[in-house]
């Protein structure tokens, strides 16, 4: 039998059995790159997560409070993002995003193999790790399942991930996915939440450049904030306006407008610096009851009592209320310096810029130089300057008052585009202030301060301090008397007494050091006689005056004590605002709630809170002590208020040595409670009674509430006329407020 190559000449037997090795040496290593590939392959897909996961996917959204308007005013969330629809995302928008991070997105498969070898080999050239050239979908595999180290291994994971979802989702789907997940600087996830914050409108509603600026951002939200670094996001905005002109989505005369345009951004103030206090109870409520997971990362809407305009009010009647208290006792000084204290006047940043400021808004400012007739500040983006008129309330020289490095405190006049404003230097001693506004009908919180600055102190004076309520106690023990048969026209006798107690003789005194008498009950609660207020008291037993004040709903445990009649417990101001509600509600309580329904991602309702009423006293006694509060105002402690164009009720307290003071009184549809002093138990200065330091904020706070508004009328008793005693002006002394 003849060999193959036996005809054959030596040379081409020869250069035969040459490729026959060479085609045996290709097919074993074919053989060993397969095998080595599948290898890899099995190494890198044993821990990939299942791609199949992502149709059931939901990305952590924002919980979102809402007032009773539907505005919002408050969120909690890991990650801020509000979660869209494709179609909510502006075309130009998507054309943007593409033309500068996939131009291919609507070609490929989810990999770009010629971007991935070029962005190989550079990376190889230079010696660094293998980056750059993922497609969106490689991004949103990486965003999703990922690490963000940039290694060989994750880029092939990234790669065979995006193949998958490529397979199994379609190209919007997949854009919806990623627009919805990326991260674009100042905690903003998701390009709904990134136009809503840098822009205060939807996506839908973009510009081309303002839609340009925010497609910029992937690659660095940091390097390229527009808020930090205005240059480099202006430079990146108009590389990707180029990039559509290049693509075809735009025409050169809408690429040269855009790029013309500066950036002009509209920041969304952080919802929950208008209501701070009352969104942390209410982060505390859900959390408890729903579980903190939910409450951050279940995109919760809650809709709760408070209306926005009421609370914007209130914030401005505390804080006014407490700068004209500070101007009324003099500059203090005493000022926090940074300089001192080792930072650089160009690093320091203070807590209260991170919101955006407000006119009429207060602010602590730095001080960035002082000298003489003028001094210069800072606080955030603005910039303000100081002259010596602007001081004259201190009665100071400038150069004397600040130094560079002092932190002060101002209230913004005015704020200019290009950074400049106009300021009034105020004060911050320490006075607190807190204010509580109730909707008689529905019980509903319309508003509440719980502190000058939520930044510098979380801790809640609305509805956690215990302070001493002063004379603003008195009407509890007037109700048990009217209840049990009294009436406002019944005489008592104002003069000196002693009275036994277990602790031994007590002698109480009227605070003017006079007594008058015999008046009416009327009168003496007018006037917030002591006297007549404690022997009211001993009369009907401090038990039975304890027993009412619980009706009214004051859970804090009070001593069965005779000086607790002059306001010497300690009560919430929520407590004691919710109580005078009664008296306009014809003595029905309805307990006071934040929240009216709470609904899950899906709008399903997990809970709807209805008022929860409670009868407290008669419709008689309720409308003669209304009537009874009415003389305060008209005639009383109170007199202040008699102007205001509405009726109104309530009663003034003032505690010894001046440490608190208050005011809690009614409209027929609004009870408001003010209460303000230190935090510590020390004196806010002679003659800062309820009146003079409380009552001013509630006025203020009340002719916003109700302007506009049909304010209603007080309903009236059937009894017999009212005798009205003759009374004198007013004394506008310490002496007029009574303390216990």
């Amino acid at each position: 039998m003849k060999s193959l190559y036996e005809d054959l000449p030596p040379v081409e037997i020869a250069g035969r059995k040459l490729v026959g090795r060479v085609l045996f040496g290709l097919l074993v290593l074919i053989s060993a790159l397969v095998g080595a590939t599948a290898g890899l392959l099995l190494v890198y897909t044993t821990d990939l997560p299942q791609v199949e996961a992502l149709e059931a996917y939901r990305p952590s959204s924002i919980t979102e409070l809402y007032d009773d308007h539907g505005q919002v005013i408050g969120s909690f969330a890991l990650q801020r993002r509000v979660v869209a629809g494709y179609d909510d995302f502006a075309p130009v928008l998507r054309d943007a995003l593409v033309s500068i991070e996939d131009k291919d997105f609507y070609r490929h498969s989810g990999i770009n193999f010629w971007r991935i070898v070029g962005a190989a080999y550079r990376d190889i050239e230079s010696g660094g790790k293998v980056q750059g050239a993922s497609t969106l979908t490689m991004q949103l595999a990486r965003n999703l399942f990922l690490s963000p180290d940039r290694s060989f291994h994750r880029k092939v994971q990234e790669s065979m991930l995006a193949v998958q979802i490529e397979r199994r989702f379609t190209k919007p789907q997949i854009f919806t996915l990623y627009a919805n997940q990326i991260f674009l600087g100042h905690g903003v996830y998701g390009f709904e939440a990134a136009s809503e914050f840098y822009f205060g409108k939807p996506a839908r509603k973009l510009t081309l450049a303002e839609a340009a600026l925010l497609a910029g951002l992937p690659k660095g939200p940091g390097i390229y904030s527009p808020i930090n670094h205005p240059d480099k996001a202006l430079k990146r905005r108009n590389l990707v306006i180029n990039a559509m002109l290049e693509d075809g989505k735009i025409t050169a005369a809408q690429a040269t407008d855009a790029r013309l345009s500066p950036v002009v951004l509209h920041l969304q103030h952080d919802p929950n610096s208008l209501a701070p206090y009352f969104v942390e109870e209410i982060r505390r409520y859900l959390e408890n009851r729903y579980g903190a997971d939910q409450v951050h990362e279940g995109g919760l809407k809650v809709y709760t009592s408070l209306d926005v305009d009421l609370q914007e009010a209130a914030n401005q009647a505390v804080l006014d209320g407490l700068a004209a208290y500070e101007r009324r006792h003099g500059w203090k000084g005493n000022l926090e310096n940074v300089v001192a204290e080792g930072s650089a006047l160009d690093k320091y940043e203070h807590p209260d810029w991170e919101d955006e400021p407000e006119v009429n808004g207060y602010v602590h400012a730095l001080v960035t130089s002082s000298g003489v007739g003028i001094a210069t500040l800072k606080f955030g983006r603005y910039a303000a300057a100081l002259g010596q008129a602007d001081v004259a309330w201190t009665q100071g020289k400038i150069q004397n008052l600040l130094r560079t490095g002092d932190i002060c405190y101002v209230k913004i006049l005015s704020l200019n585009a290009n950074g400049a404003a106009r300021v009034s230097l105020e004060q911050d001693s320490g006075a607190q202030g807190a204010l509580v506004a109730i909707d008689n009908a529905s019980g509903g919180i319309k508003a509440m301060v719980g502190g000058r600055d939520f930044n510098e102190s979380k801790f809640d004076r609305a509805t956690q301090a215990l302070r001493q309520v002063g004379s603003s106690f008195k009407p509890y023990v007037y109700t048990a008397v009217i209840d049990q048969g009294g009436s406002p026209n019944d005489t008592i006798l104002d003069e000196p007494v002693t009275f036994e107690t277990g602790s031994g003789p007590y002698s109480p005194h009227n605070y003017d050091e006079k007594f008058e008498g015999i008046i009416t009950l009327r009168r003496a609660l007018a006037q917030s006689r002591n006297i007549p207020a404690l022997k009211l008291a001993s009369k009907i037993g401090i038990k039975t005056v304890i027993d009412y004040a619980e009706r009214f709903g004051i859970s804090a445990k009070l001593p069965p004590y005779l000086p607790v009649a002059l306001g010497s417990a300690e009560i919430t101001l929520m407590e004691q605002t919710a109580a005078y509600s009664v008296f306009p509600n014809d003595g029905v309580r309805v307990t006071p709630r934040y929240i009216t329904r709470v609904t899950d991602y899906e709008g399903r309702v997990l809970e709807e809170d209805y008022p929860d009423v409670k009868d407290v006293v008669s419709v008689r006694t309720a409308r003669i002590m209304t009537a009874m509060l009415r003389e305060v105002v008209l005639h009383g402690t109170g007199v202040a208020a008699a102007k205001m164009p509405f009726p109104t009720a309530g009663k003034t307290g003032t505690t010894n040595d001046f440490t608190d003071a208050w005011f809690v009184g009614f409209s027929p549809t609004m009870t408001c409670g003010v209460w303000m002093g230190f935090d510590e138990k020390k004196t806010l200065g002679a003659k800062e009674t309820g009146a003079h330091a409380a009552l001013p904020i509630w006025m203020n706070f009340m002719n916003i509430a109700m302007s506009g508004k049909d304010p209603g009328q007080f309903q009236t008793t059937d009894m017999p006329a009212l005798v009205v005693q003759k009374v004198d002006t007013p004394d506008t002394s310490p002496g007029a407020d009574e303390t216990h």
